[in-house]
């Protein structure tokens, strides 16, 4: 009996709290139609579903945007919104529980909160603010696609995004996962710090983006020509969205952003363009404390023992149905930043830029510059905390920056190794200026390059950055990617690029001889004592190798496949034993379901969205970019199953951009799927797939004049889309 009432009364308890849930969303979906009015706003979607928002001002314009991501990927944008909140357990499970108790252990909302109305200018919050109105719009007429409890949607949430994300893509989730594991993984550095020496080979498996500039000098008809090429997942949080912004306040930038994103991260404005390449600069710094003996939550700092801060932080997790649990963890925090305790020590994190929440702010003021000047202005902001820059404009003017929020930090320890947690010598509470780092602005050679390569070889000449201008402190790559050694190749042995050759060159499909994958090829072309005859079939065909990835190319499939350059390591990571063994076991594969160990490539590599399954050229770090060899759940991608690789990344949203002599802009864009991110239904699910993956491109209509000569539908941000 007692059970039975237990049972009651916890049905009650959770009825109570739906109820109070669904009667607080009705409140909130009448303020957000509410809300509406107050914005001036349209949306026109061209024939390719792409939309074209515009306003009176700069907030009228981010609302619209808000409303018209959230039509084409709610789903993505509400799950980016619960994990900024620290709240994506509560609906994920215990999936989302390692990042909801990130966002807690590293104070991002408590950040937020404390310089949302200090730091940010009131046109930030407006556009932030506008922005999230326009999802709550969305959400309110479609309650069928929210999460209960979700909604408001805040500029705090927009906000967060950018603080919690931006440091991941320096690394800053793999330094604290690093501290997880069972024993401790780096020494601790004492104050003799070793050489860098420069190698100019990738280590690592090569992900990240292309970006390339050419000056008139370089051009036979004075043309300026910006290449806009990030390498993203296809589908995802971080999946490209294109968009185009237009307000009568000065704002009309068309280009890319991701879900969430109230400004255009990657793109172009009639003046001047921009593009975005990862960089890894050593931004983050691991101090393992010297703990009381007699007090755990106590440390040594300058020889006098300190109070930890500590916390018990709730971590709501879904578990089954309507029922979840609140689990508590502790969360620590030192001088030297978040810290937490594990069996082999108590560990501080201190990483560039944890302090800052402008990096929106700096990416709405590159939208609106409107040449160089103003533009520089904004990157000395430095509120991005990583990330190359390249640029071009209708001056002809060029740049590449290896932007970093480097810590000035002190000489004499081995950065690299974990530090010292109790003297303040290792505390760093300052950055680098702007003019330490890499730049090169308006080089005699005429072209920039960025290929997540080491900024030391980013153009020809002597406007290269020197390595021995910078301390071995910041930790910059001194690795080259065979896109960058391909890219010094074409745009470096040309000294006359006509705009057919500057798109040419970008969907270039070989590996340079130089490249590390040329050398495992040639490893493997050496062996002439191989006694398994698939061996022997699958050496020969390697031998014939061009380098290519041409979708006729009948070696591309057991040479990539033998050498497999995926992300668990280099090219080489084990050595030839392995890459011999790999002919063996994916050669026979290929016999199986192809017939012969040398199918065209075209036949193994595969583009599909629904219905369309088409070949596709390229590969791992050439520059037509796409990486389908890769491993998931220990297999092969999908090959071990039909002898198939899919696509699954690389090249996505691509931007070319020109200005002639006039300074007259002309751009073209391709899309790998379409505008439609999720819906299955729309025509612009997989509309460009095909043109994608013939290296076709569309142009962008930039006048309203042009979009509606190639109209689909305009409506105002609440009313039926068409």
């Amino acid at each position: 009996m007692k059970k039975k009432i237990f049972v009651i009364l916890v049905l009650l308890f959770i009825g109570g709290g739906v109820y109070q849930v669904i009667h607080a969303e009705k409140r909130v979906r009448v303020e957000a139609v509410a809300k509406a009015s107050r914005y001036d706003s349209r949306i026109l979607r061209d024939v390719w579903g792409v939309p074209h928002v515009y306003g009176k001002t700069d907030a009228d314009a981010a609302f619209a945007l808000g409303y018209a991501n959230a039509e084409d990927d709610y789903a993505t944008i509400q799950e980016g919104l619960l994990m900024v909140r620290g709240e994506l357990a509560s609906v994920k499970g215990e999936e989302g529980a390692v990042t909801d108790y990130l966002i807690k252990l590293l104070k991002t909302r408590e950040l937020i909160d404390a310089k949302y109305d200090t730091d940010l200018s009131k046109e930030t919050r407006a556009i932030c603010e506008a922005y999230a109105d326009g999802v709550n719009l969305y959400a309110a007429i479609h309650p069928e696609e929210m999460a209960h409890g979700v909604l408001p949607f805040t500029g705090k949430d927009v906000v967060a995004g950018f603080v919690f994300k931006g440091p991941f893509f320096y690394g800053l989730d793999n330094k604290i996962q690093e501290l997880f594991g069972d024993k401790r993984k780096r020494e601790v550095s004492q104050k003799v710090a070793k050489a860098n020496p420069f190698n100019p080979y990738t280590q690592g498996f090569p992900i990240g983006s292309n970006a390339f500039a050419i000056a008139p000098s370089r051009t036979p008809d004075g043309k300026t020509h910006l290449a806009i090429n990030s390498h993203q997942p296809w589908e995802g949080p971080v999946a490209w969205y294109e968009a185009h912004i237009t307000s009568e306040e000065g704002w009309n930038t068309f280009g890319a952003s991701f879900p969430g994103c109230p400004v255009i991260l990657v793109g172009h404005n009639p003046s001047l363009g921009w593009a975005h390449t990862v960089n890894s600069p050593d931004l983050v710094d691991i101090y393992v404390l010297e703990m009381n003996p007699d007090n755990p939550n106590q440390y040594k700092y300058d020889g006098e023992w300190r109070d930890l801060e500590v916390r018990q932080v709730g971590i709501k997790v879904k578990l089954w149905g309507p029922i979840s649990w609140t689990f508590k963890r502790e969360a620590l925090m030192s001088v030297y930043g978040p810290t937490v305790r594990r069996d082999h020590g108590v560990y501080s994190i201190r990483y560039g830029g944890m302090q800052d929440i402008r990096q929106v702010e700096q990416w709405y003021r590159m939208n609106k510059a409107q040449n160089l000047e103003e533009f520089m202005d904004a990157m000395k902001m430095r509120a991005i905390p990583s990330l190359n820059c390249v640029y071009g404009d209708r001056e002809g003017n060029i740049f590449y920056l290896y932007n970093a929020r480097f810590p000035k930090r002190a000489e004499g320890y081995d950065w690299e190794k974990y530090l010292p947690g109790n003297t303040s010598e290792t505390l760093w509470k300052e950055y680098l200026p702007f003019s330490a780092l890499p730049l090169v602005v308006n080089p005699e050679s005429g072209f920039v390059i960025s290929c997540n390569n080491t900024p030391y070889r980013c153009t020809l000449g002597e406007d290269n950055p020197k390595p021995e201008n910078f301390s071995k402190t910041l930790g910059i790559e001194t690795h080259m990617t065979n896109r960058a050694l391909r890219a010094l190749e074409l745009y470096g042995g040309d000294e006359s690029i006509t705009t057919e050759e500057f798109y040419d060159y970008k969907y270039d499909l070989f590996y340079s001889e130089d490249s590390e994958v040329a050398e495992a090829a040639r490893m493997i072309a050496s062996v002439t004592d191989a006694e398994d005859p698939l061996v022997r079939e699958g050496i020969e065909l390697i031998r014939k190798w061009n380098l290519g990835t041409e979708l006729d190319n009948r070696s591309t499939a057991i040479a990539l496949l033998a050498i497999n350059p995926n992300p668990d390591g280099g090219y080489r990571t084990k050595g030839l034993e392995q890459m011999l063994n790999n002919i063996k076991k994916y050669g026979a594969i290929l016999k199986r379901f192809h017939g012969r160990m040398d199918p065209t490539w075209g036949e193994v590599n595969r583009i599909v969205r629904g219905d369309v399954d088409l070949p596709i050229d390229g590969g791992p770090d050439v520059l037509r970019a796409v990486y389908s060899i890769f491993n998931v759940d220990g297999r092969l991608n999908r090959f071990e199953d039909d002898g198939r690789l899919d696509g699954k990344g690389g090249d996505c949203h691509i931007q070319m951009v020109t200005w002639d002599e006039e300074g007259r802009v002309d751009s073209q864009t391709i899309h790998q799927y379409g505008s439609a991110t999720l819906d299955k239904t729309s025509p612009h699910y997989a509309d460009q797939v095909e043109m994608f993956a013939k290296h076709e491109m569309r142009p962008v209509w930039f006048t309203e004049a042009e979009v509606r000569e190639h109209l689909e539908s305009e409506y105002r941000p609440g009313e039926e889309r068409p």
